[in-house]
């Protein structure tokens, strides 16, 4: 018995009545003469997500299919999904060059649905980490922050948005170790705008995210990168907690998370932690390259820490200072060493 042939849930059973790849799980068939559909992984409100082999590939390489069902009423609103998933999709294959995101090897629609073909990332979860393994200290959480914002940096750069950034979207490599950053949200938003509603309340239902994670703005389906920036800040403060962000108490003013009190790290990662999980965007950091600044400025705190001197520079230590050639014990000021060096150097002249 292999790792993929594991019993499946009842809801996955119920998953394998309703779609067709679903009927296909443990069977011979092959979806479109290639695809041997293993199990399935995940369903969302969305789509459903189907572990998969190549069955004509040397090796028969293990890959993951995602079917997105959008919800289309016409001919009008089927087209313009079609534009926005090839566009999206486009978007994906040229975002896979980067090595921690999942590579795209396939996209195409069929009978009213729409199917991408992704990379098969083995590995474990952060949500699967905290739960097998406990909190983390605030250097793992530094460490994991140093990894995965260069990528966030890559993707706002290629201005592409992920929406649901949170522990069960980011896989560590069993391989190599590396965070990988899966399900990106993008695609299905777009899917989502394309396809008709006809009353306000169909809008409201198409939020694209994940409750807790997802900052107030994107509930009103306006996104931005700090977005991002916010569900990586809670994603954070999980991995030091153990805790879902709907466990907490919310400030009754602002509607910001209390999670202070349930760690233990410094003052200074604190608040940068703080800023990266600001409701209001005006007090949040807007870009990466300001998160990542301000952990920078972190790491040189205990060295400018040891650099400073509260002793008091009186009259004796100068005289002592000018009357020998040694460096003085207290600290002087870079105008005051200069002066006292040029007084030397006429001494010596004359």
């Amino acid at each position: 018995m292999n790792r993929f042939s594991q019993k499946i849930t009842n809801s996955q059973e119920s998953i394998s009545q309703q779609t067709q790849l679903g009927q296909m799980c443990a069977s011979k068939k092959l979806f479109r003469d290639r695809y041997e559909i293993l199990q399935v992984l995940g369903k969302g409100g969305f789509g459903i997500t189907f572990l998969a082999k190549n069955a004509v590939l040397p090796g028969n390489p293990l890959c993951v299919i995602k079917q997105l069902c959008p919800k289309v009423t016409s001919p009008q609103s089927w087209q313009k999904a079609c534009a926005r998933f090839e566009k999206e999709a486009r978007t994906l294959g040229q975002l896979g060059s980067h090595s921690q995101i999942p590579m795209l090897l396939d996209y195409f629609q069929a009978n009213g649905e729409f199917f991408l073909i992704q990379e098969y990332v083995p590995g474990l979860t952060l949500a699967q980490e905290v739960r097998r393994g406990g909190p983390k200290s605030e250097a793992s959480v530094k460490q994991f922050l140093q990894e995965l914002l260069p990528v966030l940096q890559y993707l706002h750069k290629h201005h592409v948005i992920h929406r649901d950034i949170k522990p069960q979207n980011l896989l560590r490599c069993e391989y190599d170790k590396r965070v990988v950053l899966i399900d990106f949200g993008a695609v299905k938003e777009q899917l989502v705008d394309a396809c008709e509603n006809s009353t306000n309340q169909a809008l409201n239902t198409n939020f694209i995210g994940t409750r807790g994670f997802a900052p107030p703005e994107q509930f009103s389906l306006r996104p931005v990168y700090a977005s991002d920036i916010y569900a990586l800040g809670v994603t954070c403060i999980y991995m030091l907690t153990g805790k879902s962000p709907l466990e907490f108490d919310y400030h009754p003013n602002t509607g910001e998370i209390c999670w202070q009190k349930e760690v233990n790290i410094t003052d200074s990662f604190a608040k940068t932690l703080g800023k990266m999980v600001k409701i209001t965007l005006d007090d949040r950091f807007k870009t990466v390259d300001e998160v990542i600044k301000a952990l920078s400025y972190e790491s040189y705190l205990p060295t400018l820490a040891n650099c400073l001197t509260t002793q008091k520079l009186n009259n004796k230590s100068i005289t002592q200072y000018e009357n020998s050639n040694e460096t003085p014990d207290v600290y002087m000021p870079p105008v005051a060493r200069t002066a006292n060096a040029i007084r030397k150097w006429r001494a010596r002249l004359k």
